[in-house]
């Protein structure tokens, strides 16, 4: 027999994949619960359970429900969760003033969350389409026009009221230009010195943010509108670069690349530029993807999740805001039984 290949057979690649216990020898990356995030809807009332049909098993949950769900992700070690609001729409205005009231929704959330299980992380979403009568992260001038600077001062008196209420982490996801910048000199101002900064620094315009626009309830006032003025063109590397370098100058503690699996090129170049801490998000779109084909029969739900995580860790996260995260830590943790 003749072999192209002048190192074999010594050297046989698929040796080392014969046992099971050296392919866990030689793993390259491995997915833990400390990797994981939940998103989390938080709406108004109490005992209230709502289902979102665009993301089968996920549910908007009034806060004392959400305080029972923040218990039962602290025992399973997942290190800390993301808080979105659902608005109602009388409590919605074209300057988003509810977005920063201290006791909204979120407000009062956080300082709930932190009383019932302090060590549990808080990620609070900065921006301003939940309570903007149009659906847009930002305000509005007479043409429609997303308007930055006038935007970062409502944005910095929402990352304020976030930090007073206990927040762990602020996340703007606005995408504005010098947010960053100007919400870390105001924590520093008021004696936040230890709140980290997730900054959304490559968050692009991208058609997987469907459902969670629905939970959220701002597709329906955001209509046909877009948020291409802002958020990034899904054709762009390089201006990936440029943002996060900014974010990170401004004060970013970490940055997020949105979404995630289409994105996994963008993670890999974030790490090996400038090796910060490196989040991605599994947003409502590809949950509702692997979820609707795993209701169907046509994927084994656990073992693509798995595989998409792990894509993650290979991509160089170090931390995934993902749908799945509860499943997956009770899936890691029957694993290890």
């Amino acid at each position: 027999m003749t072999y192209n290949n002048i190192n074999f057979p010594q050297t046989r690649m698929r040796r080392m994949r014969y046992n099971d216990f050296s392919r866990r020898l030689m793993r390259e990356n491995r997915l833990s619960v400390d990797d994981l995030i939940y998103p989390m809807f938080v709406t108004e009332g109490s005992n209230q359970r709502e289902s979102i049909s665009s993301m089968p098993g996920v549910e908007r949950l009034s806060l004392d429900l959400l305080i029972e769900e923040a218990h039962q992700l602290y025992n399973l070690g997942i290190p800390a969760i993301a808080l979105f609001p659902v608005t109602s729409a009388d409590k919605k205005s074209e300057q988003a003033a509810e977005a920063y009231n201290p006791d909204g929704l979120i407000q009062r959330s956080v300082r709930a969350l932190k009383k019932a299980v302090p060590e549990l992380g808080i990620i609070t979403d900065v921006a301003l389409d939940p309570f903007t009568s149009h659906g847009q992260d930002g305000l509005v001038n007479r043409d429609g026009y997303v308007m930055n600077d006038e935007t970062i001062e409502v944005l910095t008196r929402q990352a304020l009221s976030h930090a007073e209420a206990g927040a762990d982490i602020i996340a703007p996801s606005d995408m504005m230009d010098g947010r960053i910048g100007a919400i870390r000199k105001a924590l520093e101002n008021q004696n936040h010195v230890n709140t980290l900064i997730l900054a959304y620094s490559a968050k692009y315009a991208s058609s997987f943010y469907g459902p969670f626009r629905d939970a959220v309830g701002s597709a329906g006032t955001l209509g046909k509108g877009n948020k291409y003025s802002y958020q990034m063109d899904p054709a762009n590397s390089d201006e990936a670069m440029r943002e996060i370098q900014l974010d990170l100058q401004e004060g970013a503690d970490m940055v997020m690349v949105k979404p995630g699996m289409p994105y996994l090129d963008i993670i890999r170049r974030v790490k090996d530029q400038y090796g910060v801490p490196t989040f991605a998000y599994q947003v409502s779109g590809e949950y509702a993807m692997l979820k609707a084909a795993s209701m169907n029969g046509w994927l084994d739900e656990k073992q693509v999740v798995l595989e998409s995580l792990l894509a993650f860790k290979r991509a160089g996260c170090d931390a995934i805001l993902t749908y799945y995260a509860k499943s997956v830590a009770q899936w890691l943790q029957a694993d290890q039984q």
